[in-house]
């Protein structure tokens, strides 16, 4: 059965490598993640429940430190994974019909720590997932499989190519596209309203391009002190979600 909808954009074919015990035992307990090697201490890995057929090779800690970018906190464990697959956009939608979780739109939010973080609030406040573009987002990495904390393996991220099409596919699917921006007197919580939302949200410093913009059905603002101009937008996006988890109650 053909699946509809905005189509996902090619992921890479580079297989990551993931660093740290959160990322790695989630990336363990995914049934959609195939994982190829695990490299790990004696101690890292002596508690842990391995299946027969994985490569497992123990080492040293500092060789384990050269497997990863330099100073990466592995915590005696790296794992080489292969990347999830592909999510429709339109498969995700379907996955919603019917509840009222809300969705995450990246618009070129391109930092990988930033990413994950908005991927850990995404899983704490039950979003249905996120979106982003393909060419102005981070691929899947041991960055933001290590800030994500284990989110990565349970909220799902769908990449699209025309992120304003994307935009136009979840209207039709009844969401009401709130884009955050501090250019304007409306706030968040006077543009929630009760229909499902998809919180819109654009790379720090630079915010959300026009035609972005041009694609929500609102711009609303987090209303923050005057002694700070703005927040990072991991942290945005977190306050944001609470603010769509505690509307639907």
């Amino acid at each position: 059965m053909a699946r509809r909808g905005h189509r996902p954009s090619q992921g890479s074919p580079q297989r990551p490598r993931f660093w740290g015990r959160h990322a790695v035992l989630a990336a363990l307990a995914n049934p959609e993640r195939t994982v190829r090697k695990l490299w790990g201490t004696h101690e890292a890995l002596s508690r842990l429940d391995l299946p027969a057929t994985l490569t497992v090779t123990y080492a040293e800690a500092a060789d384990l430190g050269r497997l990863v970018p330099s100073d990466a906190p592995h915590q005696g464990m790296v794992a080489e994974v292969d990347p999830l697959e592909d999510i429709w956009l339109g498969d995700l939608i379907e996955r919603g019909r019917g509840d009222t979780r809300p969705l995450l739109v990246l618009d070129q939010v391109t930092d990988p720590h930033n990413v994950g973080a908005m991927l850990r609030s995404a899983a704490a406040f039950d979003a249905l997932g996120i979106v982003t573009q393909d060419r102005h987002a981070p691929p899947e990495s041991g960055t933001v499989a290590r800030s994500a904390s284990g989110a990565l393996e349970v909220v799902p991220w769908v990449r699209v190519v025309n992120l304003a099409r994307a935009l136009e596919e979840i209207a039709e699917a009844g969401y009401w596209r709130i884009g955050l921006t501090g250019n304007t007197d409306l706030t968040l919580d006077q543009a929630m309203g009760s229909d499902k939302v998809a919180l819109v949200l654009g790379a720090e410093g630079e915010g959300m391009r026009q035609n972005t913009e041009a694609h929500c059905d609102v711009l609303a603002r987090l209303p923050i002190s005057d002694q700070v101009e703005s927040l990072n937008v991991s942290n945005a996006a977190a306050i944001a979600l609470y603010a769509a988890a505690t509307r639907r109650g």
